[in-house]
């Protein structure tokens, strides 16, 4: 037997398990520290503060004052709240704890398949990839063990990748890593590969040349807003998505603009961890530029006829029983039909898309 081999899967699997303890004792999960209820006067939006862009856009948006005052009008205080993956978001929206969102793919189908949210407007369009270290082909990581963030959207890449390499999940070992710690526990050997969305590709390839990408699959992350909350204030709820255009906007406008949102996303980020962002201000606008204020259209869904987004995803979904109960591709469709964004759009002026004021 190799027992330094023994040792070290011994370890990992203890350090998995002291991770897993907070959470099988108490049953808390840490949003639960948040304080959320259901259908609060509070407007709360969550945000993913580890990915980027969408943690660039959501750092405009919650120090959005043209927001803030006209929610305030309302009696809607407007509150956001970090996440470390979009699937923690998912019972939140569902249960209306939570008005809105920037989520991935796989989120995003997991609560627009059962009813409960719009989509309401893209805020990424990219590539999730599978980083691994010594290995440049998907089928080298039977065997292996892959760290992943469970239903997010890296994870139906990985799964896309092991299936077009002829690779069951059985012949893997997948391990639950924080998105953050995925490039050092790579260098550290505790993971064979990760899959992941940016930064932690970028992070992990500039670590060492033994890493290599050996799988892309094509990803998009969403601005959703509950179908109740648009039911209970369609005005403040179109005020929400006025800000989502607002901070691209802004973006758009100069370079200068962009590195300020990248200083910012940058703090929130070490806020969240609790330690220094492995990236500098100029890589997280470079990541920022390519994946979203380089598409025209967006926030725009463009839909061209006979085809329908997140439609082959959905399919690859239910061909692998991850979908939830009652979990239909009717309601997805639906899901796209909200007219908030449309009418932010026919009425600028009115929702103040091209005006700017930002707390530093």
């Amino acid at each position: 037997m190799d027992y330094t081999c023994f040792a070290r899967r011994l370890l990992l699997a203890l350090a998995v398990l002291g991770s897993l303890l907070p959470r099988l004792s108490t049953g808390q999960e840490y949003f639960d520290s948040y304080g959320l209820s259901p259908a609060s006067a509070t407007v709360d939006i969550g945000v993913q503060p580890l990915g980027y862009p969408s943690g660039v856009i959501s750092a405009v948006m919650q120090r959005d004052r043209i927001l803030k005052k006209a929610l305030a009008s309302s009696q809607q205080p407007l509150k956001t709240h970090p996440f470390r993956r979009g699937a923690d978001m998912v019972p939140l929206l569902a249960d209306q704890r939570l008005e809105a969102g920037l989520i991935g793919d796989m989120p995003t189908l997991l609560s627009a398949s059962t009813g409960a949210v719009w989509i309401v407007g893209l805020v990424k369009q990219t590539s999730t990839a599978i980083v691994a270290k010594g290995a440049t082909q998907t089928a080298s990581l039977a065997g292996k063990r892959i760290g992943f963030v469970e239903t997010s959207s890296a994870h139906l890449t990985l799964l896309q990748g092991l299936s077009a390499a002829g690779v069951s999940e059985s012949q893997v070992t997948l391990i639950p890593v924080n998105v953050g710690d995925m490039p050092d526990a790579l260098e550290r050997g505790d993971i064979d590969a990760f899959a992941a969305w940016e930064p932690a590709p970028t992070i992990a390839l500039a670590k060492s040349n033994k890493n290599h990408t050996v799988f892309r699959g094509l990803t998009s992350d969403y601005f959703v807003i509950t179908r109740a909350f648009a039911t209970r204030s369609p005005e403040g709820a179109r005020h929400v998505v006025a800000s989502l255009l607002r901070a691209i906007e802004w973006m758009r406008l100069s370079q200068d603009n962009l590195q300020k949102a990248a200083q910012w996303a940058m703090a929130d980020t070490s806020a969240f961890s609790g330690k220094p962002g492995a990236l500098s201000t100029a890589q997280i606008a470079s990541i920022t530029r390519r994946e979203i204020l380089d598409i025209p259209s967006a926030p725009t869904i463009l839909i061209t006829p006979g085809t329908a987004p997140l439609k082959s995803e959905f399919q690859f979904l239910t061909k692998l029983k991850k979908l939830p109960p009652g979990g239909t591709w009717d309601n997805v469709a639906t899901a796209f039909a909200y007219d908030g964004l449309p009418r932010v759009l026919a009425e600028l002026r009115t929702y103040q898309v091209r005006s700017f004021d930002y707390e530093n």
